[in-house]
């Protein structure tokens, strides 16, 4: 069985890849649509982990407010603080009509499900949109993408073979730091080495950075995401990709690495 679910893990894995980093290549409306999809399908899977918890989310309220935020980092209809005064009162209204449980509680986890999720592929929408050269912003979505990979790999294998003290055992007992050690380094260098060969547009100090960035943070937001599953009381986000769990499972250390990274772009990167 277990071998089953490795062959089956793999084969996902060969037929989406190649596809994600086509959309991350030619962007435009290809990119918006389906990364827009990939944030409605994690923030109806984080939703439903706090349904667990006996809340009751603005369900609908909340993946439109999802949509209106990834759509207005493409399109730019109104200034962002507008459109969050609307998404606030929106939630705050439809609860009022609407009361099933604790309203603080559904209110609150609504909001963490609209803002965790819908800023940061707004921040993923903005970071390929972010370089005056189009091409660009693809060549770093795939590079923090690849460092993605290859920090979830390395510190698979770096803690199956050398780990021996625990990362953070309440949350995820099988992690260790020695496997985090492994996913940092191979992080930082596989966006140094993707800065020498065809990132030229960024010096190699923001490789090492955007690098650094991949290796903690994307860490971190694996663990959030593991923290928040372990109190749902659930393996799995869903069991949407085969041998893979969830959408929420799949992206969670994008999830987290997207709005940290387009903040240093845009403090520090010139387009």
């Amino acid at each position: 069985m277990k071998g089953q679910n490795t062959g089956v893990r793999v084969l996902v894995s060969v037929l989406a890849i190649p596809l994600i980093l086509a959309v991350c290549y030619f962007g435009g409306y290809y990119f918006l649509g389906v990364f827009l999809a990939i944030a409605l399908l994690a923030f109806y899977e984080l939703i439903q982990l706090t349904k667990k918890k006996d809340a009751h989310p603005l369900v609908i309220t909340g993946m439109l407010s999802v949509t209106a935020l990834i759509l207005n980092g493409y399109f730019r209809f109104i200034p962002n603080e507008l459109l969050i005064m609307g998404i606030v009162m929106a939630v705050l209204i439809n609860e009022l009509y609407l009361i099933r449980g604790s309203s603080i509680q559904n209110i609150g986890v609504t909001f963490i499900g609209i803002f965790y999720i819908g800023f940061s592929f707004y921040a993923l929408v903005g970071i390929r949109e972010f370089f005056t050269e189009y091409y660009r912003g693809g060549f770093i979505i795939m590079t923090i993408l690849a460092g993605i990979w290859l920090c979830d790999s390395a510190a698979f294998f770096g803690g199956l073979t050398f780990g021996k003290h625990r990362l953070y055992e309440r949350v995820s007992p099988k992690k260790s730091w020695e496997g985090a050690v492994f996913g940092f380094v191979f992080s930082v260098a596989g966006v140094a080495a993707a800065q020498i060969y065809f990132l030229d547009f960024i010096t190699f100090t923001d490789a090492l950075i955007i690098g650094i960035i991949i290796g903690t943070i994307g860490q971190m937001g694996d663990l959030a995401e593991s923290l928040l599953k372990r109190d749902a009381g659930v393996k799995d986000s869903s069991n949407l990709i085969p041998g893979h769990g969830g959408v929420f499972d799949r992206f969670d250390s994008l999830i987290a690495v997207a709005p940290v990274i387009f903040i240093y772009l845009n403090l520090f990167v010139n387009k």
